[in-house]
């Protein structure tokens, strides 16, 4: 198993990854319900119409920065030889606290108010639902950084 930083430099692996990441997002928003799901929803509906294949540009764009986040506790999963989905999900508030940190940083030096407000309307229950990701997260990277 390696790093997810140098599976991330394979030009072969990366669109493979990013490909990833857009179905484990739009699973996750698919599967919201009651009136935060409604409000996840809406944002991402005001994104991906705002303008095409914006997901996957920014996916890209911000992939380097998550894999470095998230590499420290990929590598701790793998020494301490844990089931990459139980590891993950124990340590799901680290995670996306480390996650959100990239985001926080990219959202505050924005300069689209449209993409700042949506992403401001959801980043209350944001470790929540990105803990609630935490299986399919997981089962990315156990895929990507394992082959």
């Amino acid at each position: 198993m390696g790093s997810l930083v140098e599976t991330l430099k394979d030009p072969v692996k990366r669109p493979a990854v990013i490909a990833d990441c857009e179905l484990l997002l739009d699973a996750e928003v698919k599967d919201k319900r009651g009136l935060s799901g409604l409000a996840v929803k809406a944002a991402f509906k005001t994104v991906k119409s705002f303008r095409p294949n914006m997901i996957g540009r920014a996916m890209d764009d911000l992939l380097d920065d998550f894999a470095m986040r998230v590499d420290p506790f990929w590598a701790e999963c793998q020494s301490s030889g844990g089931n990459p989905r139980a590891f993950f999900s124990s340590r799901r508030t680290e995670i996306a606290n480390a996650l959100l940190a990239v985001t926080d940083e990219r959202a505050s030096n924005s300069p689209n108010p449209v993409l700042v407000k949506a992403y401001k309307s959801l980043r209350g229950k944001a470790v929540e639902h990105i803990g609630a990701a935490m299986p399919r997260f997981s089962s990315l990277i156990e895929k990507h950084a394992s082959s």
